[in-house]
């Protein structure tokens, strides 16, 4: 299309020319009077005034041959020149109008410009200007320039949002666990238990998932590659050893504004730390004449702990009083606070509860007070009731770890 137009163009401009080359100079060796030429009536001064003589009358005063035809030869020159650069505008002015949709009207302000082409680039530019500037009543999307802006609002205080300076008091914690059976619930992980109890203890805001370890999400592996449940990240940065996790948090979630989990006595730290070990191996026996020397051994380490729950701490001993030390009526290993070493011990010794009495029949002893007083007294609490898992779960996970005692 633009190419037929600017053959169009050209063949006009030469259709143009030679009127003007026949027309003007036929008249002026045949006449004295002043030449008409095409579109006078647009123009009311001849087309000769804008060419810059000393005088304008120049035909009438010719006195010799040679000088009228110098300046004759002159006065086509600059004639033919000028005329073809204001009709090549008019003709570019009339294509504007008629083929790229600028306003209407604008040919008419090109009648008092001197040099049409030195104009052309701000003629565009006020016509674009025009364009951005219609009034209401003709512009059809003055709507759209409002949502634009609006929406860039919104975007800029999201932006905002964003970009805060995360508060040092509120850290982003993303801690995740084992899922259970139906891959949402919690599953059985003492470990998953441990942390989330920490955590909850601390007060802390912190988000959980639980991870299916059959399906194995893309974005798992691609968060922590090789590495299963439990894990967290701490402000985007990955953290996999349950140890170094406990201890981190325990640094960086600090009094005043978090409490302080860790023990006060160095033995509350490893109260029961055997009893997991020798349920494990009771529970995976499949000899029936090593069973009872088994289940012996997990009882042994159960007395154990129990004695030191009876054992008064030292900060429960009254150095003077004279009267007989009694037992320790306290609630946990420490005190009668959780603490880190009640969030290590408990969740296993609710599995060889439930998993003893599901496989083996066995029953902590009713004589185990310390036990089941540390055990009851766990169930009151919301950061360990809330954070296990079902014992139909704790079930299903030990169905095939649990060996069936053949002879």
């Amino acid at each position: 299309m633009a190419t037929n137009l600017q053959e169009n163009i050209y063949e006009q401009i030469e259709e143009r020319i030679e009127n003007i080359y026949e027309k003007p100079y036929v008249d002026i060796k045949s006449t004295t009077t002043e030449p008409k030429y095409e579109n006078q009536g647009a123009r009311e001064e001849p087309i000769y005034s804008m060419v810059n003589q000393p005088s304008p009358d120049y035909m009438n005063t010719r006195h010799s041959t040679e000088e009228e035809e110098e300046e004759e030869e002159e006065a086509q020159r600059s004639l033919s020149s000028e005329r073809l650069d204001e009709i090549e505008s008019e003709l570019m002015v009339a294509s504007l109008q008629n083929g790229d949709g600028y306003g209407s009207g604008r040919s008419s302000s090109l009648e008092g410009i001197g040099d049409p082409c030195d104009d052309q680039p701000s003629l565009v530019h006020e016509d674009l200007l025009m364009a951005y500037s219609l009034p209401e009543d003709e512009s059809p999307e003055p709507e759209e320039v409002v949502d634009y802006s609006l929406k860039t609002v919104v975007n800029s205080a999201v932006h905002e949002e964003t970009t805060e300076v995360p508060d040092p008091d509120q850290p982003g914690i993303a801690l995740f666990v084992k899922a259970g059976c139906d891959g949402e619930s919690i599953g059985n992980c003492p470990f998953s238990q441990r942390l989330f109890m920490i955590l909850w203890l601390k007060g802390v805001v912190f988000n959980v998932t639980t991870v299916d370890l059959k399906r194995k999400p893309a974005d798992l592996h691609n968060l922590a590659p090789g590495t299963h449940p439990p894990f967290l990240t701490y402000n985007g940065e990955l953290k996999t050893d349950i140890n170094k996790i406990e201890e981190f948090l325990e640094e960086v979630l600090a009094p005043p504004k978090y409490p302080k989990l860790a023990a006060r006595h160095r033995e509350s730290n490893t109260a029961g730390n055997d009893i997991f070990a020798k349920f494990s191996a009771f529970i995976k026996n499949t000899k029936p004449d090593a069973n009872e020397a088994l289940e012996k051994g997990l009882t042994k380490s159960l007395k154990k702990l129990d004695d030191y729950l009876n054992s008064p701490l030292p900060d429960e001993v009254d150095a003077d009083s004279m009267e007989e030390e009694k037992a320790s009526n306290r609630k946990f290993l420490d005190g009668n606070d959780l603490t880190l070493a009640d969030c290590n011990l408990l969740p296993k010794l609710h599995i060889v509860k439930v998993v003893a009495k599901k496989y083996r029949n066995y029953d902590i002893s009713s004589d185990l007070t310390g036990v089941w007083r540390y055990l009851n007294s766990a169930y009151a609490q919301e950061e360990f009731i809330n954070t296990r898992a079902a014992d139909s779960e704790i079930e299903l996970a030990y169905q095939d770890v649990a060996k069936r005692l053949t002879k």
